[in-house]
């Protein structure tokens, strides 16, 4: 019995190749994002609990925020806005990851560094509010990340810090954003961020 012709339009090599392609286009640009945090960009309709039992749902202890090393405070409030100051990625050992994306750095080890600076400015913003419950939206992100000159692709490592606030606050954790590359950062840290919410 011969195919009738929309049968073997369905099955010519071209189209089944091409769907194959884009299958792998697809799987790179998952691949890109560390397997043990894939679960955590949501919307609010998925979350349950409060901020903090959401941490803790992922495993993740605040840590107590370091005193600021110069002039300066980590965070200032004016009327319902927090402005928090640059943080770096502080990791539970009390170092900081540093390195230079591109180079010293993958976009992996760049992503797990812009988490653990989500972490520490939650425990800032924590310390300076009193209660995560307080958090209307996360207003603004600037990511700055310590970058080789042929590392373009900042985005993809201030990822780790959007998808966190994401996963704990839902839709009012999406943030208007800048991702930057810089020649380079205090103690050689990978990523330095800085933040905006609203609070009630």
């Amino acid at each position: 019995m011969s195919c009738s012709p929309r049968h073997s339009e369905q099955n010519r090599p071209g189209k089944r190749i091409g769907v194959l392609l884009m299958a792998l286009v697809v799987l790179g640009e998952l691949v890109a994002v560390p397997v043990a945090y894939a679960r955590e960009a949501t919307s609010e309709q998925a979350l349950t609990g409060t901020p903090e039992e959401r941490l803790a749902a992922l495993g993740i202890e605040l840590p107590t925020p370091p005193a600021p090393v110069a002039n300066y405070v980590r965070a200032v409030t004016t009327g319902n806005l927090v402005f928090l100051a640059g943080h770096g990625p502080l990791k539970p050992d009390g170092t900081y990851v540093t390195g230079k994306l591109g180079k010293d750095l993958t976009i992996e080890e760049g992503y797990e560094a812009a988490r653990f600076t989500a972490i520490a400015m939650l425990a800032s913003l924590k310390a300076e509010i009193g209660d995560l419950d307080r958090v209307r939206r996360i207003v603004k992100v600037t990511g700055m990340v310590n970058s080789d000159p042929a590392f373009t692709q900042q985005p993809k490592v201030i990822n780790g810090c959007s998808d966190l606030l994401v996963s704990i606050f839902g839709d009012q954790g999406k943030h208007a954003r800048a991702a930057v590359g810089m020649a380079s950062l205090p103690i050689g840290i990978a990523v330095e961020i800085e933040m905006v919410v609203e609070v009630e």
